[in-house]
């Protein structure tokens, strides 16, 4: 199931998209789609990293001890 979603590109970016999606012979919703789903793994990441490292009550262990952990 899918949701319609519409977005304002800037030119230079629609015509990048346009370009790339007739260059692999795929709709521009599945680049899009495509692109949105590795972002937003990315950020969720990066939002997990940041609060791991303002959180005082998570350990810091070096990078020996978790060589150790990993046999």
């Amino acid at each position: 199931m899918s949701e319609a979603v519409s977005v304002r590109l800037p030119v230079d970016i629609a015509k990048r998209l346009d370009e790339l999606a007739k260059s692999l012979d795929r709709p521009k919703t599945y680049i899009v789609t495509k692109a949105l789903r590795e972002y937003l793994e990315e950020y969720e990441d990066y939002l997990i990293a940041l609060h791991r490292l303002n959180d005082k009550n998570d350990r810091v262990i070096s990078e020996k001890e978790l060589v150790k952990l990993g046999r």
